[in-house]
């Protein structure tokens, strides 16, 4: 039988693969309720959710399950990596557990989400989307001159590097690890906000474009020079959207 320090030495040896899994299953759940709830390719087979006005906390839940389902699988190195230097520094007390870089992470999108709902109820009701071609196209080349700026580029540098952006901002104990936590959340709102306000111009819940702007996230953090595809894309969607103005 395990005597209670024995106990706890290897929940802290497997705590990597714990992390990863529930990171995983955060993940898996905000897809799961996406693909429960969303549309495919257009509103015409709109969910009795998006029949009518939901209430405020409904649509606040809708959007933090759709960013912890979009931006958790980019944000799993970072979250690993101070996964693993808590592993390697085992006996050092001042390093809080990694769920609580987590929690500072996911406040940050939780209060994106707050706002996103907030400006949906202002600007698209039960419709989910602007359904006004020059707003649209507006939001458009909005988000591909942002996608070009150098704020994006900045944020990207840091989403991209994990390791030095742990090293640079470390800071022990539960409070610093709340706020390393935080700004990794900064940086990564600051690199995909107006990414996400695009959900405004396909439809909040169509499934297609949830995926497409996923992949457009993850290969700008993930992949060799995926910096420079995000520029692409950012170019993509000024036309994109100069053709919307003047369809």
């Amino acid at each position: 039988m395990w005597s209670a320090p024995d106990l706890t030495t290897r929940i802290v040896r497997h705590e990597r693969a714990l992390v990863a899994a529930s990171v995983a299953l955060l993940a898996a759940l905000g897809w799961w309720y996406i693909a429960a709830r969303a549309t495919i390719g257009g509103t015409a087979g709109m969910t009795a959710m998006q029949a009518e006005t939901p209430p405020l906390g409904a649509l606040v839940l809708m959007w933090w399950l759709m960013m912890v389902a979009m931006m958790l699988p980019s944000a799993a190195p970072a979250i690993l990596l101070y996964s693993r230097v808590r592993d390697m520094r085992i006996r050092d007390a001042a390093i809080a557990r990694t769920w609580v870089f987590l929690a500072g992470y996911l406040a940050v999108w939780l209060l994106f989400s707050i706002a996103a709902a907030v400006a949906q109820r202002i600007l698209t009701g039960p419709s989910m989307d602007l359904g006004n071609r020059f707003a649209e196209g507006a939001v458009l080349i909005a988000a591909g001159v942002y996608q070009l700026s150098p704020i994006k580029s900045a944020c990207v540098r840091q989403c991209r590097s994990p390791s030095q952006f742990i090293t640079r901002y470390w800071r022990p104990g539960w409070d610093g690890a709340v706020r390393l936590g935080l700004r990794h959340g900064a940086y990564c709102l600051g690199c995909c906000w107006m990414l996400m306000a695009l959900l405004f111009v396909g439809g909040v819940m169509n499934l297609l474009w949830v995926i497409g702007l996923t992949l457009i996230v993850a290969t700008e953090k993930l992949l060799p020079r995926g910096d420079w595809l995000g520029r692409a894309a950012g170019v993509a969607l000024i036309g994109w959207g100069a053709l919307r103005l003047l369809a």
